[in-house]
């Protein structure tokens, strides 16, 4: 195929877009998903094409054999388990998944880029196009760092990755430099005392009142002022005790809590100060306790002089821009690239009356295709050329 033909069409994009979107996966199972996109960047000649990184990760290398930066682009592969409720003709094909945060569309605009960077490959350095496995649990990101093949590739000088966001007008650039989004993660809280009969409690070790202490404590551990530095919101996510057996008085009991922190410094102060109170509470219960962390997202802590790229980009692409005062309270497994490499994630708007991230009738917008594909353009020819 040259690379004249190579170049995607806007209507192609929107086509593999809506397959994309037809065809979702959840993470850790984004197999076809992966063979889909893998054989997309085939037919577009990278110079090298790796499969299989962090589970099911691509990576494309489209290095032009001279001196210069590598520039790292990322988008997401998995979908989310929610039921669409939309019914237009790509709707998913899978009951209680489908792409409810937009991944589909951010494919499909890396994909955009990869045409155009096969059409007319940088003048120096190299350019990296990344499709992330398991984003939706926290996890993915650091697979790949931690994946040889991806370390053994070559020094990332800068890193970027854009977001679509529903309410916001659509193809605006919204940025900050700090943090973009929160640091975010979920901890599993797991007592076991003693069950007994529900008419003698006083024979057993029942979780209930640590559970209640639980809910209460954290609620005042949050510091829900967002223009605070020390903001911190503990959020229960799920309460499970006992059985339906009423004879029976609990003997084990869960609580799910999810914690968000604008920077890395104060999660890690707040998760110590967490554990340490909940020592201290299944030891006066005379509870045995067991705590497990999950979904680990880290903030993505936008460069300076990416965040000035990202702007000029937008301006001469003809995009207005938008600074954020405050970062965005969810969080973004982009998060383990900025804390490692020069970059920054920014966001595009979806249109003001989008139906909102992560809601059963979102839909991403075609005709951000075209924007943010462009976007990406120009951030590699500042930098590359």
């Amino acid at each position: 195929m040259s690379k004249l033909k190579a170049q995607l069409s806007i209507n192609r994009l929107t086509s593999i877009r809506r397959y994309l979107h037809q065809n979702p996966e959840l993470p850790e199972c984004e197999f076809g998903t992966a063979q889909y996109i893998a054989t997309q960047l085939s037919e577009l000649g990278p110079s090298r094409l790796l499969e299989g990184l962090g589970g099911t990760g691509i990576i494309a290398v489209f290095d032009s054999g001279k001196e210069g930066p590598t520039v790292l682009f990322r988008s997401e592969l998995d979908a989310l388990p929610i039921q669409e409720v939309n019914d237009f003709e790509y709707r998913s094909d899978k009951d209680n998944v489908s792409h409810k945060c937009g991944h589909d569309g951010h494919m499909a605009a890396l994909l955009g880029f990869a045409g155009i960077v096969s059409r007319t490959p940088p003048h120096s350095g190299r350019v990296m196009l990344l499709f992330q496995p398991a984003e939706e649990i926290g996890a993915g990101a650091e697979r790949v760092l931690e994946d040889s093949r991806f370390e053994q590739l070559f020094p990332i000088d800068y890193a970027f990755a854009f977001h679509n966001l529903p309410g916001f007008p659509l193809g605006e650039v919204l940025v900050r430099p700090g943090p973009f989004t929160a640091a975010v993660k979920s901890l599993i809280i797991k007592l076991e005392g003693k069950a007994s009969h529900a008419g003698e409690p006083e024979n057993g070790i029942n979780p209930a009142l640590a559970i209640a202490h639980i809910l209460q404590t954290t609620q005042k551990m949050s510091v829900p002022d967002t223009q605070a530095e020390e903001f911190a919101l503990l959020t229960p996510i799920h309460v499970n005790m006992g059985s339906l057996a009423y004879g029976v008085s609990a003997g084990y009991g869960e609580v799910h809590l999810t914690l968000r922190t604008w920077s890395e410094n104060t999660m890690r102060q707040l998760s110590a100060r967490l554990l340490q109170y909940l020592s201290g509470l299944a030891l006066s219960h005379g509870l045995c306790l067991e705590t497990e962390w999950t979904n680990v997202f880290r903030t993505n802590s936008n460069n300076e002089e990416a965040v000035d790229i990202i702007q000029q980009a937008a301006e001469d692409c003809g995009l207005p821009v938008s600074l954020r005062e405050q970062p965005f309270k969810w969080g973004e497994d982009f998060g383990a690239f900025t804390q490692r490499f020069r970059g920054a994630m920014f966001g595009m708007g979806a249109g003001e009356h989008c139906p909102a991230l992560h809601n059963p009738d979102y839909d991403f917008p075609d005709e951000l295709l075209e924007p943010a594909v462009r976007m990406y353009q120009r951030i590699m020819e500042i930098i590359l050329e």
